[in-house]
């Protein structure tokens, strides 16, 4: 597959958000889906909160447009017949599970509902993609071994491991979205970073995934930017998550175990690293862990030292850039494998 083809995707996810995004906001302020105002809220006007649907439609618009080209052109097939047909499988699933996580964000923006229910919507989204094929392998390689031979991990360990690895990382996604920006720019960064990386790997198919979403965030950004005019919400926050979580399983079929799940825990270590804080914070003082509060990295910036909101999100984005570079720097030793 031609690289332009990665670029091409991008640009269609991004001209379609960019065009759609204001579209949701007349939507969102019409029928009164707005983020109302409060002491954990770092807006002081109430602001439409279904963004996430924009970045949907680029993100989905796009995917589907290259598919079409691909299968028409036969690109896709490069890799033998089993392989292009594996490849298809997984851009309609995750298309497919990206829908239903939308949903679960749409409900919570709308209906606001409880920790509790929310979660189990995210594991039942989680458990329906496990059933369509998104399983951690059930081995790592031996970074002892000269070969890399496998060690095979316990039968029942990859379906928790799996389920923990969707909801960790959805709500780790979903706690940093914080300030005007942060999100819609982090995703573009870690996105772009992970693209370069899996066309080095020889994955194009998670390239094309991850050229979808970089698109369809870098569009929104125009309206999401200080002082935003529509925000993610949960929709766009859970939506974005998820397809991280699920090209990360997606890679790791492909290529060392190891290898696939750490790259994106580096590139993505600042919402992990803030997200494990949280919850020892919250614990320590006695709260929920799900208890929303102004610790988190980004409200330190700014209320300890006294930054403002854009000057918050830029120094983010600089720490994110230098993650992306860890995480290349990490990868530039790995070979793409054959067949991949």
């Amino acid at each position: 597959m031609s690289p332009w083809v990665v670029v091409a995707v991008a640009l269609i996810a991004f001209v379609t958000a960019l065009l759609t995004t204001p579209y949701v906001r007349r939507l969102a302020l019409r029928v009164g889906m707005l983020d109302e105002t409060g002491e954990r809220r770092m807006h002081d006007q109430p602001k439409p909160r279904i963004g996430g649907i924009a970045v949907y439609l680029g993100f989905a618009f796009a995917l589907f447009s290259a598919l079409g080209y691909l299968i028409r052109t036969q690109q896709f097939g490069q890799v033998g017949r089993i392989g292009a047909l594996d490849s298809v499988h997984d851009v309609i699933g995750l298309i497919f599970g990206g829908t239903l996580i939308l949903m679960v964000g749409i409900w919570d923006d709308v209906m606001s509902m409880s920790p509790r229910t929310k979660l189990f919507a995210q594991a039942l989204v989680a458990a329906i993609s496990m059933l369509y094929g998104f399983v951690i392998p059930g081995y790592i390689s031996n970074p002892l071994h000269p070969l890399g031979a496998p060690i095979y991990l316990p039968v029942w360990l990859p379906i928790p491991l799996t389920l923990l690895w969707y909801l960790g990382m959805m709500n780790a996604i979903n706690f940093i979205d914080g300030l005007d920006g942060l999100l819609s720019g982090l995703t573009v960064i870690s996105a772009a970073s992970l693209i370069v990386i899996d066309l080095h790997r020889g994955h194009p198919e998670v390239a094309l995934i991850l050229a979808a979403l970089a698109g369809g965030a870098l569009g929104f950004l125009r309206y999401n930017w200080n002082p935003a005019k529509i925000i993610l919400g949960d929709s766009g926050a859970l939506f974005i998550g998820y397809v991280f979580a699920t090209v990360s399983i997606i890679g790791a079929s492909k290529t060392a175990f190891a290898v696939s799940l750490l790259v994106p825990l580096v590139v993505l270590a600042l919402p992990v690293l803030d997200t494990a804080a949280a919850i020892v914070r919250r614990t320590r003082a006695g709260k929920k862990i799900y208890e929303a509060d102004r610790g988190h990295f980004h409200h330190q910036l700014i209320f300890r030292f006294g930054l403002n909101v854009r000057q918050a999100v830029l120094l983010i984005y600089a720490v994110c850039i230098l993650l992306g570079g860890v995480a290349l720097w990490l990868t530039s030793g790995y070979a793409p494998l054959r067949g991949s």
